[in-house]
């Protein structure tokens, strides 16, 4: 499979993005929030659900970067910056518009940890960096992923 590079401006965009990054695993010293410049990144180590769902067995991980632009401001719960090694389950990323175009982009992992960012708009860049590899489960967490959206 080729590099997946996706770009997020709108409620339906983010959500495409949310789906492909379903079960990534985040280390906290893998998030950068650049207060000056407004923006935020992460790197993933996502689950590859297309390979997955494709092959039935063929399990696997990809390393993603996701860089949100216009961002004004960064809130955490559950999540400690001064723990940079603890790993993070991201179960959804979610878009709600306050008013139009700004809104919150809330990033919700396992354990009830979270991250919210205050956004001028929705600009969001996903991009595959390359290495891929080998996992042994497919990862599984319905109920928690119902529970957080009630």
């Amino acid at each position: 499979m080729d590099l997946l590079k996706l770009v997020a401006l709108d409620k339906d965009d983010i959500a495409v993005i949310s789906a492909h990054l379903q079960d990534a695993v985040v280390k906290v010293g893998d998030i950068v929030w650049q207060p000056a410049d407004k923006r935020f990144v992460l790197a993933a180590n996502r689950f590859d659900w297309e390979a997955a769902q494709n092959s039935g067995s063929d399990f696997r991980r990809r390393r993603t970067a996701l860089r949100f632009d216009r961002v004004l401001g960064v809130k955490c719960r559950n999540i400690s910056p001064k723990d940079p090694a603890t790993v993070l389950n991201l179960l959804a990323v979610e878009f709600s518009e306050d008013d139009c175009p700004s809104g919150t982009v809330t990033l919700m992992f396992s354990g009830g940890a979270a991250l919210r960012l205050e956004v001028e708009c929705l600009e969001v860049e996903f991009a595959d960096l390359g290495p891929v590899w080998p996992t042994s489960a497919c990862p599984e967490h319905l109920r928690e992923v119902a529970a957080l959206r009630g």
